[in-house]
């Protein structure tokens, strides 16, 4: 008898003290123990150097940047217009990275700005004007940072394609060649942003 007295004396101890713990503790992002992956942190952080950037030239567009978050799952809404001014996300819609790029290990995206790897490149790029080639209307895209120095000879361009889906989806979308590749509605969202813009628009893809 005294022996199952202590038993439970000692049950409702513990379960006082784990009560107590998960009361202060803070709750952590994680699915099957693996931590959630949260674009919009990474988003603010990218923000955060974008303004620090623009803040020291007076060459490019200050109000509003396109931010491309190559982590997120390419079925997934990764492209972001963002509101630099009012500190707002105002589009989103999905992106083709480069067939280059999946040749990573275990599922993770490889970025290469050597010519013929077909692979996206991470870094800043100034949007320049647009002409028109293999895919309709297209803009050309200059990269300002080591890791994308080679954009503009590699023919990495901002462009649509019929068959990136405009809605997310939960299976990957189709690759491109290393050019940020879009939807030809949501295109559409995005002439209007770099037509009507007097600078250029910054564009940054990141992971």
């Amino acid at each position: 008898m005294k022996k199952n007295i202590f038993i439970v004396l000692l049950t409702g101890v513990f379960c006082l003290s784990l009560a107590c713990r998960n009361k202060n503790e803070k709750p952590s992002k994680t699915v099957n123990s693996k931590p959630v992956y949260s674009y919009e942190e990474k988003l603010k952080s990218e923000v955060t150097e974008i303004r620090s950037f623009l803040g020291k030239t007076s060459k490019y567009n200050s109000e509003v940047a396109f931010f491309l978050d190559m982590k997120v799952e390419s079925g997934k809404n990764r492209f972001f217009i963002y509101d630099l001014k009012h500190s707002k996300l105002l589009e989103k819609g999905l992106v083709g990275h480069g067939s280059g790029s999946e040749t990573g290990i275990q599922g993770k995206l490889q970025f290469s700005n050597e010519k013929g790897s077909n692979c996206s490149s991470l870094g800043k790029y100034a949007i320049g004007s647009s002409y028109s080639g293999r895919f309709g209307k297209a803009y050309k895209l200059y990269g300002l940072d080591k890791t994308n120095s080679n954009a503009f000879d590699r023919n990495v361009v901002l462009h649509k394609y019929e068959d990136v889906p405009f809605k997310e989806q939960f299976y990957p979308i189709c690759n491109s060649l290393g050019c940020p590749m879009v939807n030809e509605k949501f295109f559409s969202v995005l002439e209007k942003r770099i037509d009507t813009s007097k600078k250029k628009i910054i564009l940054v893809i990141y992971y």
